[in-house]
Parts: C-alpha cells; sequence; structure tokens
C-alpha cells in the first residue's frame, strides 16, 4: 500500500494541473476520495491518497477514571484552552492510573461525592482531591497532580522562594480572568444558566443538584 501512494504521489506531482488523471487515480487508490478538498501540495496529496485523514485521531482512553486513585483532578470541561491540559494528563495517566477525573461541568456532577465543593467553588479555581480528603488547590495541586504522572519536574522549581510566590500569583491572576480570556459569560450568567437548564431538565426533582 506504501508503494502504491508513493508512485501515485509522483504521478499527481506531475500532472497536478490535469484534474481528469488526478480524479482518475485517486478513485483508484482510493473510491472515497474528492480531490476538490484536497489543498494543493505535495504532503497533502499524499497522505489523501494513502486514506490518512488530515486531522489527528485520539484514541480512547483505556482507563479514564481508576478505581484505586490516588488524587483527584476538578475541571472545567467547558474551559477549551484547560482541556488541553486535562487531556494530556488523561493521557499520562492511562500507565500510572493514580488520577480520577471529575468534571465539574457535567450535569452528573455532585458536590458530596466531592469533599463538598460546589460548581461556583470549584470555578474559581483548580482544585484536587487526595484519596485522604486533603484538597489542595492552584499551584499545590496542579504540583502534585503533575507528579502522579511522572511528570513532577515541571512543577519543581515553584517550590522555592520567590518563585513560588510568582507562581502563585500568576495562577490567581489567570483564575481570575479565565472565563474573559477564553470569550466565556461571567460566573454569574452561567450559574443563572445552569440553573435554568437543570429547572427546564429536572423540574422539582431533588435528584439534579447545582
Amino acid at each position: 500500500m506504501a508503494t502504491k501512494g508513493v508512485a501515485a504521489a509522483c504521478v499527481i506531482w506531475k500532472h497536478r494541473r490535469n484534474p481528469s488523471l488526478l480524479q482518475s487515480l485517486s478513485h483508484h487508490f482510493n473510491p472515497n476520495f474528492n480531490s476538490r478538498i484536497i489543498p494543493r501540495g505535495f504532503g497533502y496529496q499524499v497522505r489523501a491518497i494513502q486514506g490518512a485523514s488530515v486531522g489527528p485521531v485520539t484514541p480512547p482512553l483505556k482507563n479514564p477514571n481508576p478505581q484505586n486513585w490516588k488524587i483527584k483532578m476538578l475541571y472545567d470541561g467547558d474551559c477549551p484552552l484547560c482541556m488541553r491540559e486535562v487531556n494530556m494528563l488523561m493521557e499520562r495517566n492511562e500507565k500510572h492510573g493514580t488520577i480520577k477525573f471529575v468534571d465539574i461541568s457535567s450535569n452528573d456532577y455532585s458536590p458530596e461525592e466531592n469533599q463538598g465543593l460546589d460548581y461556583k467553588t470549584a470555578m474559581g479555581q483548580i482544585h484536587a482531591i487526595q484519596s485522604d480528603g486533603n484538597v489542595v488547590t492552584g499551584v499545590e495541586a496542579f504540583r502534585r497532580l503533575y507528579e502522579e504522572v511522572g511528570l513532577g519536574w515541571v512543577y519543581t522549581i515553584t517550590k522555592f522562594e520567590p518563585l513560588g510566590k510568582v507562581a502563585d500569583a500568576v495562577y490567581d491572576f489567570w483564575a481570575k480572568y479565565r472565563l474573559q480570556v477564553t470569550g466565556r459569560p461571567s460566573i454569574d450568567a452561567i450559574l443563572e444558566a445552569r440553573k435554568k437548564t437543570k429547572v427546564e431538565t429536572c423540574g422539582d426533582s431533588k435528584a439534579c443538584k447545582m
């Protein structure tokens, strides 16, 4: 298959100005291929003919919430920037199995199962809950989470002063303004929207909680 792809790519590169030839070759190597959606460029054409997708494919996590976790990460699943870091930690955690991930934006989020931390409190800054029930926040939470997946060295420098205080100040600033930075409504607006959704979805049921 690889040899076919290389040979076809060479022909297409040579005759890239001939649409009929391109269409014919592409259908030969991949019947579902549409050459019109592929940008000009050798690299793109080779990948398309070989049947590879342009976007990255993320394999499903094997065990996103291990039973014998050592620390629980409360994260905002609606935060696009936050999710980049969460996804990285999830991938690392597949090997270590020490972190349990809890999405506070989920309708199933339960403060009672997370040391009484309600949605508004958890949205204020990063919270992590150790298996013994101890709650850590801010940079310290990141430090312990990273240690559990073999990346403790990333935050080692924050253990020393005055760098520790600087790191805390930078994170506090980010936590305070992250909604604005990511183009989201204020926390009050989000809470109101969640409350409305809860009422519409659950009615008077006590099973739904903020």
